[in-house]
């Protein structure tokens, strides 16, 4: 898998990581890595990555952005039930 088959990817809708690394058949880990060198390169390109942060679905604390994984717990209700961050790409403004 190359990194730029990412963008086709991500393009279409935004996907969380442990769903890319289950279609794509790779570690979490690994994928996490791609996405970070390839949001480096998307720079020089017309595309934005755009993640959205994960929420606590017991008392919606947002958490912030940037992270790729999701978190194990949320700081404020102590409560597991977190949503996943997604990630997309889409076309810079």
């Amino acid at each position: 898998m190359y990194r730029k088959d990412l963008i086709g990817i991500l393009k279409d809708r935004p996907t969380a990581l442990h769903e890319l690394a289950m279609n794509l058949g790779l570690d979490e880990k690994d994928i996490e890595d791609d996405l970070h060198h390839l949001f480096r390169s998307l720079r020089s390109e017309p595309l934005n990555p755009v993640i959205i942060p994960a929420s606590c679905k017991k008392c919606g604390f947002g958490f912030r952005d940037g992270k790729l994984h999701k978190p194990g717990k949320c700081p404020r209700c102590k409560g597991t039930w977190i949503k996943e961050p997604l990630i997309s790409i889409e076309e810079r403004r």
